[in-house]
């Protein structure tokens, strides 16, 4: 791999132990996948205070230092850990105290991430706590190199941005934000960023369940490849491209799909092929649109709802804003549980507006931080849950053996009132 002079004087510890062990994983790291060099970022995004029994152990043993050193930049020396070199923030990680007592998550778990958020914020880590930290100040912009984790948030920076980012992992993100350097290969490179593959809507796709659906069958075409989607597209929104995005890193780990007259890089289609020859379109179409359905359904027998899962990837201001108005003036069913999951800062937005208090009123709780899939726990006891989410619906039923439904919006907010599963999909 090439360094340049910078790189060097990093690599052989100028700037210090953990730095010069940074810059050896990212060099091992660029070589493995073939890279000629690094490139500069300025924008991570990784796990460091995610609560795990190895980073306990770690802790235990030598303190946070040693936990980042292991876990994070893959070395085993005892070394002191600088303030991070460029923007750095904490994505979603466990369960915080406003989840206390809601479920079997450990104490302890709650407060090791919090020691894990003292030591990190004060070496310079944003905890921003948030699978979605493009809704809470981290917005990179077009062409923009960044390092993150996180399936939905990097096929959302490459898709919906313009950023440049693989799907990188806390080794990777932890020897970036202390040296601002990442290798330079496959979404980083422009070549690599041209669309392969054409996905054709024939039904419409104008709602958020739809967008779902859609996304979670052009995942499962082209699996890891770069997919243009046209046809009947009704304009997305923020939290239509989030959900759609979701959906196919989630049955396919996209991390990059053009929408042509949406997205940047694709102002037309031909513009996504970078001017090489367009495939022929796969169709969505009636057929195709009932066996993702189904397929998101298929965890589902029993109709008695216990929980309902809301915000995944977290729901942003006007999604949280929605739930309330639905659940304004009516209760959840006693056997029924509500968890809306939003990032930290919007919570202190819903606070502010007064849409908390309308689903607290209701019965339900606004949780920050974390997911049930990412902390492994959901109500004690829950057997079915129900979810807007198609990402939610295909992971949880593995995660927590539960049964699943996947609906609309409405539909979730019918079975927390009701305590039973009424949805179909609509003609």
């Amino acid at each position: 791999m090439r360094l340049t002079d910078e790189e060097r004087i990093m690599r052989d510890g100028a700037e210090g132990e953990a730095v010069a062990a940074a810059m050896d994983l990212l060099i091992r790291y660029g070589e493995a996948l073939g890279a000629e060099r690094l490139v500069d970022t300025r924008n991570v995004a990784g796990t460091m205070t995610q609560p795990s029994p190895a980073k306990a152990k770690l802790e235990r043993e030598g303190g946070w230092a040693r936990a980042y050193a292991v876990i994070n930049l893959d070395c085993d020396r005892e070394i002191e850990i600088p303030r991070m070199k460029v923007p750095t923030c904490q994505l979603q990680h466990g369960f915080s105290e406003d989840a206390a007592g809601l479920t079997a998550y450990p104490a302890t778990s709650i407060e090791l991430q919090g020691s894990a958020e003292n030591y990190f914020s004060e070496r310079g880590v944003n905890i921003l706590a948030t699978c979605t930290p493009y809704q809470v100040g981290n917005l990179p912009v077009r062409n923009e190199h960044v390092a993150w984790m996180e399936s939905s948030a990097v096929v959302y920076a490459n898709s919906v941005l313009g950023a440049r980012t693989n799907c990188e992992g806390s080794a990777s993100t932890g020897a970036a934000g202390l040296t601002g350097k990442i290798p330079y290969w496959g979404n980083h490179v422009p070549e690599n960023r041209l669309a392969t593959h054409v996905v054709r809507a024939d039904v419409a796709v104008d709602n958020f369940q739809e967008w779902g659906m859609f996304g979670y069958f052009v995942g499962e075409t082209v699996e890891e490849a770069r997919p243009a989607v046209i046809g009947s597209l009704a304009q997305p929104d923020l939290a239509d491209l989030k959900h759609f995005g979701a959906a196919t890193a989630t049955s396919g780990g996209v991390e990059l799909f053009h929408m042509p007259g949406v997205t940047p890089e694709a102002p037309t289609i031909e513009a996504a092929f970078g001017g090489l020859h367009i495939p022929e379109p796969v169709a969505y179409g009636p057929r195709e649109r009932q066996w993702v359905y189904d397929t998101l359904n298929a965890q589902g027998t029993s109709t008695d709802v216990d929980f309902v899962l809301l915000g995944c990837p977290h729901a942003s201001l006007d999604q949280v804003a929605r739930i309330a108005q639905l659940l304004e003036g009516r209760r959840l069913h006693a056997d029924t549980e509500l968890w809306v999951m939003t990032p930290r800062a919007l919570r202190t937005m819903a606070d502010r507006n007064g849409y908390t208090r309308i689903i607290t009123q209701a019965g339900g709780h606004v949780l920050t931080d974390s997911c049930p899939a990412m902390s492994k726990a959901a109500p004690p006891g829950t057997r079915v849950f129900a979810t807007d989410s198609a990402k939610q619906a295909h992971y949880l039923p593995a995660i927590l053996g539960i049964e699943a439904w996947f609906g609309t919006l409405d539909e979730c907010i019918d079975a927390a009132v009701t305590g039973r599963w009424r949805g179909g999909l609509r003609p």
